[in-house]
């Protein structure tokens, strides 16, 4: 396929870029480099521009044939979301909306947007299931649920074949230590606590210890960052027109803050000092996937079931690079 990837220099983009091209397709990066890294990603396959660009959008999609487009170009932390919901609105949204009717004026119609678990709220049962109720409490989900609506519409009035992912917590990197997670600012839990471990930082800030979990930090559900791409590959391989896939992308484990913790000490050799403060806004006690739907449709196994092998590639990579690509 000649596949468009939108944010591709991005933490996951970069990951399901390489997996692309290395099964063999023709793979264009789109980019504005705002939140990606261009070291991520081939040269001479990066397009440096944005969304509301929809001028060089359009010069893109006709100039390499795209087939097929794939959606990682947007904002995604919850914090921030909730201190700056125009701005996540309007890029999360707004210019996605404009995006995908671009894609659709050019007759692409096999799309794969990158959705969250952040689209159920507080859900009312764990392990999430795909039925599961969508009530997010975030504008950051709140935006990503919209999209999906949209997309709804369009597989029902133009035909166009969609997968919806909806994943938990992205983690880990390349096993060989030469693409991973870079933030600035870094908000995830598992780079930080390795920030922690490198003496770059000077100590984990855990935001709550009063949730109803055994030990009162809050329990997420990591998925390994290759497996993520993999679920995006097969989503493609598999869509046809009129089609609306939507699934869920987890271990179907859960993992404490404090548990994280614990084992980013066993992998990394290193006491990791914590400091306790209040909830964050926007935070879910629990959130843990039931990924079975994927595993049965569309065949999808996690290469990394359990959370420390996961830390053991993050691991690698951020002491191989420990100030990101700057390195």
């Amino acid at each position: 396929m000649r596949i468009l990837v939108l944010g591709g220099a991005g933490y996951i983009g970069s990951h399901a870029v390489r997996l692309f091209l290395s099964r063999g397709h023709d793979v264009w990066v789109y980019d504005d480099l705002s939140r990606g890294h261009r070291g991520a990603v081939p040269a001479d396959r990066l397009i440096v521009a944005g969304l509301t660009d929809l001028e060089r959008l359009e010069q893109v999609v006709v100039e390499t044939r795209t087939e097929a487009a794939v959606h990682f170009a947007a904002y995604n932390y919850v914090g921030e979301s909730v201190q700056d919901p125009g701005a996540y609105y309007q890029n999360n949204l707004v210019n996605t909306l404009n995006m995908i009717e671009c894609l659709r004026r050019h007759g692409i119609s096999r799309f794969v947007f990158s959705s969250t678990a952040a689209t159920y709220g507080a859900p009312l049962r764990v392990p999430i299931t795909e039925d599961e109720p969508q009530q997010p409490i975030n504008p950051y989900g709140r935006g990503k649920l919209a999209v999906e609506w949209a997309l709804t519409d369009y597989a029902a009035a133009y035909g166009w074949g969609f997968a919806a992912l909806r994943y938990f917590n992205a983690a880990g990197a390349a096993p060989d230590g030469s693409i991973g997670e870079d933030h600035d600012p870094e908000t995830h839990l598992i780079p930080l606590v390795l920030q922690v471990a490198l003496g770059q930082r000077p100590a984990i800030d855990v935001f709550g210890t009063d949730y109803p979990t055994p030990d009162g930090t809050c329990i997420r559900d990591y998925v390994h960052v290759e497996d993520l791409a993999e679920a995006h590959l097969l989503a493609l391989e598999r869509l046809q027109r009129g089609e609306a896939l939507r699934y869920n992308l987890g271990i179907g484990r859960g993992y404490s803050v404090r548990e994280v913790v614990r084992t980013a000490e066993e992998v990394t050799g290193k006491f990791i000092p914590v400091r306790e403060g209040p909830r964050r806004a926007g935070d879910p006690p629990v959130l843990v996937a039931a990924s079975d739907k994927i595993q049965r449709e569309l065949g999808w196994r996690p290469r990394y079931p359990e959370l420390r092998p996961i830390l053991e590639t993050a691991w690698n990579w951020h002491r191989r690079h420990p100030h990101g690509y700057e390195d």
